[in-house]
């Protein structure tokens, strides 16, 4: 489909990606959450909110931050479906590892064409996740559910297969891409400590124990 928002700078579509993503997690798009999430500051937050009001891809209102409209969900999907092929390009065709494809795609993925975007795609056989688990849009921008359960969910001597691992901290992703702890590898709970402490799981290569918040950011299948 024709991109639909050719016209966008990158830092607006990085800030439409942002945005989507706090969507996602459920969460009201403030100027404080929005500013943390960039690493820029408040009033940088505040006046892009209103740049992207004026273009009509988010909808403002007062103390409650901002929301996309149709046209700015379909240009962060349209941002997505680049960057999570990207990814899925650098680590299948060019062995690149989890930690450094996420970096890599977030700089190229502006400037990837549609042709290329298309022939990526089928090069690679029509990918519906990239390398850390998340759904990729597919061509007429419409994105999977992501998966709901995690590792903190699972009982004692439960097994499962990891799904999807957070992927915005490379060295949250080399220490588990060492622990065995990334899509495809499977685990067991093998103890969970009580008072809301960590969780023991088995993996590949051993025991590790890990902090129960990281084990809720571990989507399993």
């Amino acid at each position: 489909m024709e991109h639909p928002g050719k016209e966008l700078t990158s830092a607006v579509e990085d800030y439409l990606k942002a945005i989507y993503a706090v969507e996602a997690e459920g969460e009201r798009v403030t100027t404080s959450a929005l500013a943390e999430r960039m690493g820029v500051s408040a009033p940088s937050a505040t006046a892009m909110m209103k740049r992207l009001a004026e273009l009509g891809l988010v909808e403002r209102a007062a103390y409650h931050g901002v929301v996309l409209t149709d046209k700015g969900r379909l240009c962060a999907l349209e941002v997505m479906r680049h960057h999570r092929l990207l990814e899925r390009y650098l680590a299948d065709s060019l062995g690149m590892s989890l930690d450094e494809v996420h970096a890599e795609a977030d700089r190229l993925e502006h400037a990837l064409s549609e042709e290329v975007e298309a022939r990526i795609d089928a090069a690679l056989g029509y990918p519906t996740h990239d390398p850390h688990g998340d759904p990729i849009p597919d061509p007429s921008l419409r994105i999977a559910a992501g998966t709901s359960r995690s590792v903190a969910d699972l009982d004692l001597g439960d097994t499962a297969v990891v799904a999807r691992v957070p992927d915005r901290d490379p060295a949250l992703l080399r220490y588990l891409a060492e622990i065995a702890l990334v899509p495809g590898e499977s685990l067991e709970l093998t103890r969970s400590a009580p008072f809301g402490g960590p969780v023991t799981v088995r993996t590949g290569n051993g025991e590790h124990a890990i902090a129960r918040e990281l084990a809720g950011s571990i989507g399993i299948a």
